[in-house]
């Protein structure tokens, strides 16, 4: 199937929009990710001990203000794009993630790899998710390595300082499968 030049176009500002959003989040850059959702944002992650649903983008703000804070670390690496148009402000996509999280107060290290599946709605010229959602391949959780020397720690400079930090449990669904 061949793509017009103007889905290539979109296709590409697809997949910075994408990009923006893993950057957004391991940097805690809120006002870069302030106009990535829609308003009536759909997003679902499903990990290994846990499940995360949110409606509408305030939620999606709210949540990963308070996730990716001051005594964590964040690694996202979106891979392998499948976009597909379903419209001609409409497209649907599948990415595989990569991804490190560190957690100094839980004193824990997560590595693991998910599907993304993604809708992109373009409103008022701007492509933005409508919904995205993932599902885990693989998580493994660690805990933190005695004597690891963490040289760089950006979010203790962007994320929210401890007493900042908002009770989220309410969106967070635990199943302790140990």
């Amino acid at each position: 199937m061949g793509f017009t030049l103007q889905q290539l176009s979109d296709l590409e500002e697809i997949k910075i929009l994408k990009h923006r959003y893993f950057r957004a989040i391991d940097t805690a850059d809120w006002g870069l990710l302030d106009a990535m959702f829609t308003d009536d944002v759909f997003v679902e992650y499903l990990g290994g001990n846990y499940r995360v649903e949110l409606h509408g983008a305030a939620n999606m703000r709210e949540f990963l203000a308070n996730s990716f804070v001051a005594e964590t670390m964040a690694m996202h690496h979106g891979h392998m794009p499948e976009i597909s148009f379903t419209g001609p402000d409409e497209a649907e996509g599948i990415w595989y993630l990569e991804d490190i999280f560190i957690h100094f107060g839980r004193k824990d290290h997560t590595y693991g790899t998910a599907i993304y599946r993604d809708v992109y709605r373009r409103e008022e010229g701007v492509w933005k998710m409508a919904r995205t959602v993932y599902d885990r391949v693989m998580e493994v959780v660690m805990p933190l390595q005695e004597g690891a020397n963490y040289t760089v720690h950006r979010l203790a400079e962007t994320g929210r300082k401890p007493h900042e930090v908002k009770d989220i449990s309410h969106l967070i669904t635990w199943d302790n499968l140990a």
